[in-house]
């Protein structure tokens, strides 16, 4: 009977150790290794990097709107007049889509283990003070920084099958993601945790935007590959979405 036990033990103790030694080389797989540099880095460089710095105006953070008025007023807006938006309009977009709210790092919209895969750009159209061209939002220092001086609007317009909101928006939100920051961790069910992120920010911008009187509109049809090569934003990242932003006419 002792021989039996010994035997029930020994395989028992096998089984185990196999079952360990799966979920420690699940999570410690070559690409998963080879992919931690990327997941760590913050910021990458990006092709035609001007470099200019423009702060932004301090955030808002208690409004005359209350959130529900916000969300009653949230809709699909696509039309806006002519008027500039001020820079500070900007910013308060930007921060409602990816700003620092708190000492941890923490950010308006929920991360999958605080990876952060998001990153925001700016296609400026008609901002206030803001020369025309491709920014790119700082959050941690709530800024941004010039990367293109291009204008790209004409040909951003094409390549979201000619909707007017990408030249009438006094400027465009860019929606990128640079999915190895999330996939390292995650492996391929990161994909899904950054589509659900770039929901969560988007619905920000949206809610903010009702808040200061503004109009917006996510789009999502554009030619992929169009897009990415206007941007010119280097290969880590993956343009998801556009909201172009106006006042109201």
């Amino acid at each position: 009977m002792k021989k039996y036990i010994t035997i029930i033990s020994v395989f028992a103790f096998i089984g185990l150790a196999a079952l360990l030694f799966r979920v420690g080389s699940r999570s410690m797989t070559p690409a998963n290794s080879n992919n931690a540099a990327v997941a760590e880095n913050v910021f990458y460089s990006i092709p035609q990097n001007i470099g200019d710095m423009i702060d932004l105006p301090e955030v808002v953070t208690d409004g005359d709107m209350s959130l529900e008025r916000a969300i009653s007023l949230r809709r699909s807006i696509r039309s806006y007049s002519e008027e500039a938006l001020t820079l500070g309009e900007l910013g308060q977009l930007l921060w409602s889509a990816q700003g620092i709210t708190g000492d941890r790092g923490f950010r308006t919209a929920p991360s999958a283990g605080a990876t952060f895969p998001l990153e925001m750009f700016v296609v400026a159209n008609n901002v206030e003070g803001l020369n025309t061209g491709i920014y790119h939002y700082h959050p941690n220092e709530h800024r941004m920084e010039l990367v293109r001086k291009d204008d790209v609007a004409e040909a951003l317009f094409r390549a979201c099958l000619s909707q007017s909101m990408i030249l009438e928006g006094g400027a465009v939100l860019v929606f990128a993601a640079v999915y190895e920051r999330t996939t390292a961790r995650y492996g391929e069910r990161g994909e899904r945790y950054i589509l659900n992120e770039v929901g969560h920010a988007s619905q920000n911008v949206h809610l903010q935007a009702a808040a200061l009187d503004l109009g917006t509109v996510v789009i999502g049809a554009y030619r992929d590959d169009e897009v990415e090569d206007i941007l010119n934003l280097g290969e880590v990242y993956r343009v998801l979405y556009l909201m172009p932003v106006g006042k109201l006419p």
